[in-house]
């Protein structure tokens, strides 16, 4: 393994812890239910959680650079973050979701709770691997 990809797969496991702690632990339950709504409450409920991705993430990643050694460079420390920030506030307003279980026929999942599946598939695929493979790519 060279250094590249050992860095990558310190920083995907610490993005991906980041994003399970944001998402579940430091997640209001107001948040959680006005996120994906319409109106004020809801784009500062979204915001607040968006918020939330890129702290952990920016405080995992400091975390990570003081006990496991790496290096992640100005730059994609910052983009990173914003990208998980951002991709996840998109995710979370459900219509995502919901479009692409209507596209793919999944009908009967979706009914039967397959919707947070999903939605933690899509954080993890189109948030968390493309931000660690930008760090990996950058530092």
């Amino acid at each position: 393994m060279n250094a590249t990809t050992g860095l990558f797969a310190a920083v995907f496991v610490l993005l991906h812890v980041a994003h399970l702690l944001a998402d579940y632990p430091f997640q209001t339950d107001h948040q959680a239910a006005h996120k994906a709504g319409h109106g004020s409450i809801s784009r500062r409920a979204l915001a607040a959680h968006a918020v939330t991705h890129v702290t952990v993430s920016l405080v995992l990643l400091m975390v990570g650079e003081a006990v496991l050694g790496f290096h992640v460079g100005a730059v994609p420390a910052v983009l990173a973050p914003l990208w998980l920030g951002l991709s996840h506030a998109a995710i979370d307003r459900r219509w995502p979701v919901t479009r692409w279980m209507t596209w793919a026929r999944q009908a009967g999942f979706a009914a039967h709770g397959g919707a947070a599946h999903v939605d933690q598939t899509a954080h993890v695929a189109l948030g968390v691997l493309p931000a660690a493979l930008l760090i990996a790519a950058l530092s």
